[in-house]
């Protein structure tokens, strides 16, 4: 199952979209395979689960869209036939410690969990799909004109500056939100595809921005119009995840996990240009098959993009300043399930993109300027490195510094350009997400991995003594900034839980597109309140505000950057989770 940021559509039992959503499997890609599937209905019990539903939403993320590990474990008939069948309910029912495998019990019955672990022991792929960019191309949509709103608007309306600009997405309402992050003021939100995952904005020309969903949706909007309208979509695959811009302000990468490859678009049109099929790749065991492409980066230290192969082991290296958009590097043997990366700050800022591998345990350091692999820095057995947004930072005693959590492990592994680890900082429990910035004293790092009993909790840790200062806890009535030295309470707030005020679906005025309306009117109290789960702290208001998501609330945490005192929540979201500055970002390479 799915203990990390929700997952994305399931696609081995044949593409399912939602209605206006995506188009059809045949419009968008071309088939090589196809073999029948074993229908849900013949399952034992009285269970009336939509196991591939469930699937599709809560488990792939972890587990693959063809069920073939990656986080989690492999789930494959093959790799399941001699597992017990009790066993791996149990593991449903009440989620595996040390691991992030969650409890489920709070959504399934016994009976639920033995039908899905029989469901997933007979089940079977039902395709194996190739990008096409002719079929791509079909979907490209113009939903409002760029020229024409950048003559009508030159400069940023609803805002004082596009750099004020914090992106939100709410992902089980499938939307993209824009945010003035000086005063948190919801902007507008769009619907943009089925689990929106990532933001990113075009540095070179910032008032341009765009998001990758879930279900392979890749938007275009101009934060300086009206209402922050979409310009253009196109529909990249039938589940994505890694998106960057080149610096050079002229061309997007998004990243599949299905079917496994990359797409090359014009950053200012979304014109698709190029796809790299990732089909049949080697991996570290030797074998040829798919592989999924998890991260994407854009580097100022070159005319590159780098692309990690999550199932191969492999970076490619794109140079997009040449012909065709060769790949100019390939960079093996990095390890196992490869997932999220980030870049070096300070001296040659960008040259080391730093992958986590997941399946080895290990940060590889891939290098720019000589197209190798210059390191591996070890986070611990079984720990899964996530670094989110990943920190680089300076420090007095050991020069430039990085840092990520792990998703197994409640620690903040720290390390040296020299790729030696100088601190391992506990942490509550296992987390995704370890952000910073110029202007903040700390590393802010969520333990949204750690069960319910730790997973309210973000570590405020001192990028000088590389020991937590500070803890930010949110229960389910009061918020407390403690003292992690003392275990003095400093601060106390109400976190008194509002129902969520929905808004309505509404056309846009301007562009070809739905958004959803926002009051930040509160609804009437939670009578049973739940537990916050925290994630992802990104810097605001031009460092002086760190946001915190709390997915299971519906509301995002505003916090002193300084000091970590709360602030002010932004109420009635769902499930908030990535939240992206476009002024902090700017100054941050590959993000």
């Amino acid at each position: 199952m799915n203990g990390e940021q929700p997952s994305g559509r399931f696609f081995g039992g044949g593409f399912n979209p939602k209605k206006g959503e995506e188009m059809k499997l045949g419009k968008l890609l071309s088939m090589a395979a196809c073999v029948s599937m074993v229908a849900g209905s013949l399952y034992a019990g009285t269970s009336k689960m939509n196991f591939d539903k469930v699937y599709e939403k809560e488990c792939q993320g972890c587990h693959g869209p063809i069920h073939q590990g990656g986080v989690g474990s492999d789930l494959r008939p093959k790799a399941l036939k001699k597992k017990n069948a009790q066993m791996l309910a149990d593991v449903i029912l009440n989620g595996r410690p040390g691991t992030a495998m969650p409890e489920w019990k709070h959504m399934f019955s016994k009976d639920d969990a033995a039908g899905m672990v029989d469901w997933l022991m007979h089940w079977k792929n039902t395709v194996e799909l190739r990008l096409d960019l002719d079929e791509i191309k079909k979907t490209w949509k113009k939903l409002a004109d760029r020229k024409e709103l950048m003559k009508k608007y030159p400069h940023a309306t609803d805002v004082k500056s596009v750099m004020d600009i914090v992106f939100a997405t709410e992902r089980d309402a499938s939307l993209v939100d824009f945010i003035d992050g000086t005063n948190g003021k919801v902007l507008s939100r769009h619907k943009a595809g089925f689990a929106v995952h990532v933001t990113v904005t075009n540095k070179r020309m910032p008032r341009y921005a765009y998001s990758i969903s879930r279900s392979g949706r890749l938007t275009m909007f101009d934060l300086a119009a009206p209402g922050q309208p979409a310009l253009a979509s196109v529909q990249v695959g039938q589940e994505s995840r890694g998106l960057a811009v080149s610096p050079d302000g002229k061309y997007v990468m998004a990243g599949n996990y299905n079917p496994g490859g990359a797409v090359l678009c014009d950053a200012l049109t979304l014109e698709p240009l190029k796809v790299y099929q990732t089909a049949g790749v080697i991996d570290p065991d030797g074998n040829i098959g798919p592989s999924r492409v998890a991260s994407i980066a854009d580097t100022p230290y070159g005319p590159y993009f780098a692309f990690a192969l999550k199932d191969g082991g492999h970076v490619y290296i794109v140079d997009y300043s040449k012909p065709d958009f060769p790949i100019v590097g390939d960079i093996p043997n990095i390890g196992k399930i490869l997932h999220d990366a980030f870049l070096n700050e300070g001296k040659e800022i960008g040259r080391y993109y730093m992958i986590a591998s997941q399946g080895s345990d290990v940060m590889g350091i891939v290098d720019f300027k000589t197209k190798r692999l210059a390191a591996k820095v070890y986070t611990g057995p079984g720990s899964k490195p996530h670094p989110g947004q990943g920190s680089s930072w300076y420090n007095d005693k050991y020069g430039q510094l990085n840092a990520t959590v792990s998703m197994n492990v409640g620690n903040a592994v720290i390390w040296d350009m020299n790729w030696d680890v100088v601190a391992n900082v506990p942490t509550a429990g296992g987390g995704l997400f370890i952000g910073t910035s110029k202007d903040t004293p700390y590393l802010w790092a969520d333990c949204v991995l750690g069960g319910p009993d730790n997973y309210n909790k973000v570590y405020l840790i001192n990028k000088d003594t590389l020991e937590t200062d500070r803890i930010i806890e949110v229960g389910k009535k009061k918020g407390k900034l403690i003292d992690a030295h003392t275990g003095k309470v400093l601060q106390t707030w109400d976190a008194t839980q509002y129902k969520t005020v929905k808004g309505k679906e509404v056309n846009s005025k301007i562009s070809k597109e739905k958004l959803l309306t926002y009051t930040a009117k509160k609804g009437p109290r939670v009578k049973n309140p739940v537990q916050p789960r925290l994630l992802h702290a990104e810097p605001a208001n031009h460092g002086k505000w760190t946001f915190i998501s709390e997915w299971t609330t519906g509301r995002i945490g505003i916090y002193d950057a300084k000091t970590g005192k709360f602030i002010k929540y932004i109420y009635n979201l769902t499930t908030p989770t990535f939240t992206y500055s476009v002024e902090h970002r700017q100054h941050i390479p590959g993000a």
